[in-house]
């Protein structure tokens, strides 16, 4: 026969660990991002970033070509790899330049937010000097931002943390973004229908002054045929 819990003390069931599980099922490893860049192209990402936020990233640019023809020691057809001058870089919405890197192929970045603002990442592909066709490349990109950025191994190793902490420390972060995150939207929320709400104001005062004008506008053509009826001696 079972115990009976101690007065005072909740037992603990299964519903205080379903938003835990939701979490670990929510967080996963962010996939990389790729694409073929065409020669003489440019491609553009972008993405919404809150303040304060720690963004880091690896990119990766591999050109692959096909060559036909007879050299010393090669024949027939075969893959070789080709010069590739690429141009990568990161910028906000004012234009404001946080990385570049010519002769782009492949590296690192890292860089603090200061605003809630749209990010842009671009790719351009130019084409060397004395080829003919340039063949496309094939972008990968890594991007994270918030808690995904933070290198928990670091700071394990850092603080001393068991493997248990580290997972709890890396639930804390999460839940505070989503905490955060959903006080965004509320924010955002509460702006928008106050401007609603301004809107329709205004919209209800200048309805209201076109119809004031309208009124006006009737009663003085009125009185106007009026008078020039009479002046015809059209109506007494």
């Amino acid at each position: 026969m079972p115990l009976p819990p101690l007065p005072g003390r909740p037992r603990l069931g299964r519903a205080p660990l379903l938003p835990l599980l939701l979490l670990l099922l929510l967080v996963g490893p962010a996939r990389p991002i790729s694409f073929q860049l065409p020669g003489k192209a440019r491609k553009c990402l972008r993405e919404e970033i809150h303040r304060d936020t720690l963004v880091t990233g690896e990119y990766e640019i591999t050109a692959e070509g096909r060559k036909e023809g007879r050299k010393e020691g090669w024949k027939g057809k075969g893959l070789c790899f080709l010069p590739s001058l690429s141009f990568f870089q990161i910028t906000d919405s004012a234009g404001h330049i946080l990385y570049a890197k010519e002769d782009a192929t492949k590296g690192k970045f890292a860089f603090t937010t200061e605003d809630y603002d749209m990010f842009e990442a671009c790719f351009e592909s130019k084409l060397p000097v004395g080829t003919g066709r340039m063949p496309d490349q094939l972008v990968t990109l890594d991007m994270k931002h918030g808690v995904e950025a933070k290198n928990y191994e670091e700071i394990a190793k850092v603080e001393k943390l068991k493997p248990l902490e580290v997972e709890l420390r890396r639930l804390e972060d999460l839940s505070e973004s989503i905490v955060n995150d959903f006080a965004y939207m509320k924010k955002r929320e509460e702006e928008m229908r106050d401007t609603n709400e301004s809107t329709n104001t205004r919209v209800l005062y200048f309805s209201i002054f076109s119809m004031c004008c309208l009124i006006g506008l009737a009663t003085w053509q009125v009185f106007y045929l009026r008078r020039f009826f009479k002046a015809k001696k059209l109506i007494e």
